[in-house]
């Protein structure tokens, strides 16, 4: 495994177990082999998730733009690392500070 797809099933990994901790069933998406890395299902819920990293205060994003596949909502999430995860609608430049802090973002929606 290269050292990108290894930081990348790692990231994918922490993310998933945050979701679970609140009680969502996370299924990955192997190989990112469609716009979804993860699939979280709780009480009738479906959220697609593109997970992705940087270790900058901008995260360039040249996927999927749209704020739901299907019907189900789709987002973002971009680790900063150093604790700042955030998630919100995919869009082509992510800063830091933009969207809502994950963990917020899982207890608000519990």
């Amino acid at each position: 495994m290269t050292d990108s797809r290894a930081k990348g099933y790692r990231v994918e990994r922490k993310i998933g177990l945050l979701f679970g901790k609140h009680g969502w069933r996370v299924i990955r998406a192997g190989r990112s082999l469609g716009e979804a890395d993860l699939l979280c299902l709780k009480n009738k819920e479906c959220l697609l998730l593109q997970i992705k990293s940087t270790n900058k205060d901008k995260f360039y994003y040249y996927g999927l733009k749209d704020a739901t596949i299907d019907g189900f909502p789709f987002y973002l999430i971009v680790d900063f690392g150093y604790g700042k995860v955030r998630i919100l609608s995919p869009k082509g430049i992510v800063s830091k500070d933009e969207g809502e802090d994950l963990v917020s973002f899982l207890e608000r929606i519990h």
